[in-house]
């Protein structure tokens, strides 16, 4: 049996689809259209996925959304009925569009699934799964547990902001949830909001900008903004906020409690964004916190899953682990919407046709993640050629050993390897690699390839048999979704002068032996590495242990600032001559920086809307 999951039309739209209960495919469709966090129909997503599993869309059994439109807009109608008069101009913007499109999605799916096969004729094929529960399908039908309690937190679906699930064998069923409009997604968005990021997107800038500042907010936030139960459920104080029925996500008396407007985008960063940064994640950490260990109590179960935006929030992840009232924790590597439409497949599979489940026997069934397009060796080649590309085809051998040889000389490596990475995570096949004992580097792959804030960290890949002698982190973190702090044998002590340091000014102290990847609280978001999941990254990386004593690699997504994650071949390169990459692999090809025309260099930052 045949399933193809969906999700459209609010952000990350994506497609996965699922055979006999095995993930063949899955990819976003940002990836295709260049377009970051392209909300559109996924079609070209859709037509990878059906060319990977061989079939038609008439082949396919059961095509499911990832949400129930109905249900989304009875929550819109309510909303605006119980603030109305507030917010009539959003109202009016708002309706226009759901009534012609949005709220009669099983026409409007239909009609684009016609683009891919007119001769698709078969609607009834069409399935609606719940929001929070393809969250939590995505999160604990690929774990490696038979068992498991699944917590999933975003900013909402269709009601709910917050759910309980418990997971057994082929069954899952929320018990319980928080709705609308109490949101932990949407507090912290809030905040995004207002120190100048773009919300649906800032908010990891915003935990990456916390470990700077002091949680000087944090008792002004519990005390005006949010209610917290011992058992982690929550309430927000709506008088601050403007979410629910304006065009922005806080208002003057928001202001006014935080002793000013909220930051332009083009405005400095200060002491106050910062801590008002780390008061916030503070304030996230506590609720979950509260949430995981009262559930770990109720239910007895040593497993927990977790999916929804705020799963992707990996600091909060470390500390779940940490706290130790899970045994077991796995985070869905697509969290957020995009994995809405594995979870949707999974979902309509095991739940709705009864499929069998089979828990994988080492690991977690989401093959590394790794589920989206790869190239043929001739193919790249052409590919490269047609782009006007200069390159030697070597054996992988050689490709390691250049590789290598390169990062160790402080070189910036583009790679492009096998499958394109599901969800918002580079994990060794579409990266950009540099050698994390420099402690220029994380200024310069943020400054001129990167091309974005100079005050956000970057993650090491560690070879996994290496990790405790490394980090203080003694498990598996595959998905780059934990975080955990350099071990103290690596430490460099501060001097007193350093101590006293604020904000920004801490940026360029190196803290340990990798400064590259080492944030200012000695933390680091941790990818290990595993030669059964990617063999030919796990080399490289043995590589230039070999040359250096190091089994570590700053690991950063091939991208510059406001571009997704590079998907082609000529993707790439362009990529790779519009910044300061120095090295390239695709595949078997290996290209230097100044063998390249100079004439095909271009100005690449201005490509991208900013993030």
């Amino acid at each position: 049996m045949h399933v193809l999951g969906i999700s459209a039309f609010y952000h990350d739209s994506a497609a996965a689809i699922v055979e006999d209960g095995r993930i063949i495919a899955a990819a976003q469709e940002e990836r295709f259209t260049r377009k970051k966090h392209d909300p559109g129909f996924p079609l070209q997503a859709i037509a990878y996925c059906l060319e990977a599993a061989g079939r038609s869309l008439e082949g396919i059994d059961h095509i499911v959304f990832y949400d129930k439109p109905f249900l989304k807009f009875e929550r819109l109608l309510e909303t605006y009925l119980a603030f109305a008069p507030k917010g009539f101009t959003s109202f009016r913007m708002a309706m226009p569009i759901w009534l012609k499109e949005k709220l009669f999605q099983k026409s409007l799916l239909s009609k684009e699934l016609r683009k891919i096969d007119p001769k698709w004729k078969t609607p009834a094929k069409l399935l609606f799964a719940e929001h929070h529960l393809s969250h939590a399908a995505s999160a604990f039908y690929p774990s490696p547990f038979e068992e498991a309690v699944v917590l999933t937190m975003d900013g909402v679906g269709e009601w709910a902001t917050t759910s309980i699930a418990v997971g057994r064998g082929r069954d899952l069923r929320i018990d319980r949830e928080i709705h609308f409009p109490h949101s932990l997604g949407l507090l912290y968005s809030a905040f995004t909001y207002f120190t100048g990021f773009k919300v649906n997107s800032g908010e990891y800038k915003l935990m990456g900008l916390a470990p700077y500042g002091e949680p000087r907010y944090a008792k002004l936030i519990r005390d005006n903004l949010i209610d917290v139960k011992t058992d982690g459920s929550f309430r927000l104080n709506l008088d601050y906020f403007d979410y629910c029925t304006g065009l922005t996500m806080t208002n003057s008396r928001f202001d006014e409690l935080f002793g000013g407007p909220a930051r332009r985008a083009d405005q400095l960063l200060t002491q106050r964004e910062m801590d008002i940064a780390a008061s916030i994640q503070l304030i996230l950490e506590e609720v979950v916190l509260a949430l995981t260990r009262s559930i770990a109590t109720e239910t007895g179960i040593a497993n927990l899953c977790l999916a929804g935006g705020v799963a992707l929030n990996c600091v909060a992840n470390g500390k779940i682990l940490r706290d130790g009232a899970f045994s077991n924790i796995w985070v869905q590597p697509a969290a957020g919407d995009a994995g809405g439409a594995l979870g949707a497949a999974l979902t309509a599979y095991h739940g709705i046709c009864g499929g069998a489940r089979q828990v994988a026997s080492s690991g977690d069934a989401m093959n590394g993640a790794y589920l989206g397009p790869s190239y043929a060796q001739g193919d790249i080649e052409d590919r490269l050629r047609r782009a006007g590309a200069k390159f030697d085809v070597v054996d992988e051998a050689s490709l390691l050993s250049r590789t290598a040889d390169a990062l160790a000389q402080g070189k910036a490596v583009g790679w492009h390897q096998g499958r394109m990475e599901f969800g918002p995570r580079a994990l060794g096949n579409r990266s950009i690699l540099g050698d994390p004992r420099s402690p220029a580097m994380q200024s310069v792959l943020n400054l001129k390839v990167k091309f974005r804030e100079s005050f956000r960290p970057f993650a090491p890949s560690v070879l996994r048999e290496d990790v405790g002698e490394w980090f203080e982190l003694e498990t598996d973190s595959p998905y780059m979704l934990m975080v955990a702090d350099v071990v103290e044998s690596r430490r460099k002590a501060m001097s007193a002068e350093q101590q006293k340091l604020f904000g920004i000014e801490k940026l360029n102290i190196p803290r340990s032996d990798i400064p590259a990847v080492t944030h200012v609280d000695y933390s680091a978001r941790i990818q290990t590495v595993s030669a059964d999941t990617n063999p030919l990254y796990h080399a490289l990386i043995s590589a230039f242990k070999e040359r250096t004593g190091c089994p570590v690699l700053v690991n950063t997504s091939f991208n510059v600032r406001g571009e997704p994650l590079v998907s082609t071949p000529e993707d790439a390169f362009r990529c790779f001559m519009g910044t300061d990459i120095e090295v390239l692999a695709v595949g078997n090809c290996y290209l230097r920086k100044e063998d390249q025309d100079p004439s095909l260099k271009r100005s690449y930052e201005n490509q991208f809307e900013l993030d």
